[in-house]
């Protein structure tokens, strides 16, 4: 093999490549045409006398010889990687790329909404991608690039993944402004008594944390909604005589629609964490937005 005819660029494609294991989403992640890459995938097979990936029904196969090539050639690049990163100084508003993010949609209005306000006056040529989050492919998302950075509760993350907690968040109870039955205060009888909407992700569920305390203290609540998620849940009760259990963080900015509590039960709150791959811990556009991210939860 003559090694003179490889280059830096031909690498880093035959990486992601290996990683994707398909040129639509290689071509995506490359920023680039899939002709080109078509046409550097045959250089690379031309260079190493193999095909190294062999097309199939769904995506493409990495030969033997691409199979041995591929955990050597990807440190090989980080090693490179690093040792640029290590001595360029950073600066956010020429930062260019993608930051691809997996949330829920709550998290997403909560967290990574102000984020994104930064993001725009501090580094401008920054893209974002959000995800919806996917527990059971988070690790494998990772690991091949589809997702730079999840944000999830600590105690249901992946194994492998590094974390850094990032906040503690309250549940607070809302009603609509102008409600005919809830004037400054909600106590339990009360609560008991109106129509909740209550949150299932997986959809059709009518229980959660709330019902779990009501429960040991001998009560219930009747629970009229199921939503699949909390965005539209402040929509729903601004527009109706139900109320809702939410996150604290989802209705600081619908606050002048809903009268907001402090629920007459001791629901308990959580922690949320960002998870990333080891492959991105020392990339300086990464790691940056990662002390953002913290610093900018921090200051709220």
């Amino acid at each position: 093999m003559d090694t003179n005819q490889l280059d830096f660029n031909l690498l880093v494609t035959l990486d992601t490549l290996l990683a994707e294991r398909n040129v639509t989403h290689a071509a995506r992640r490359l920023n680039m045409s899939q002709p080109a890459l078509s046409t550097r995938l045959a250089r690379l097979r031309d260079i190493f006398d193999d095909p190294l990936l062999i097309p199939t029904q769904r995506g493409m196969v990495p030969t033997q010889k691409a199979m041995e090539l591929q955990p050597q050639l990807h440190d090989a690049l980080e090693a490179v990687r690093r040792a640029v990163a290590a001595d360029s100084a950073f600066d956010p508003s020429r930062a260019k790329g993608t930051i691809r993010v997996a949330a829920t949609d709550y998290t997403q209005s909560a967290l990574l909404l102000p984020l994104l306000r930064t993001l725009r006056q501090e580094a401008p040529g920054l893209r974002i991608a959000w995800h919806s989050l996917d527990l059971t492919a988070l690790y494998g998302q990772m690991e091949r690039g589809a997702v730079d950075l999840a944000i999830n509760r600590p105690q249901t993350a992946p194994e492998h993944l590094r974390m850094r907690t990032l906040c503690h968040e309250e549940y607070v109870l809302i009603a609509r402004t102008g409600h005919p039955d809830v004037k400054g205060r909600i106590d339990l009888d009360l609560f008991c008594s109106l129509d909740h909407v209550i949150v299932s992700p997986e959809g059709g569920g009518f229980a959660g944390p709330t019902d779990t305390v009501l429960e040991a203290m001998g009560r219930s609540r009747h629970v009229a909604l199921s939503a699949p998620g909390f965005l539209v849940v402040p929509m729903i009760v601004a527009s109706s005589d139900m109320i809702a259990v939410v996150p604290a963080r989802i209705v600081r900015e619908a606050r002048e629609r809903l009268q907001v509590f402090d629920p007459p039960i001791g629901v308990p709150g959580f922690e949320l964490a960002m998870l990333w791959h080891d492959r991105t811990t020392t990339h300086p556009v990464q790691r940056w937005v990662r002390e953002r991210f913290v610093m900018l939860l921090e200051e709220t």
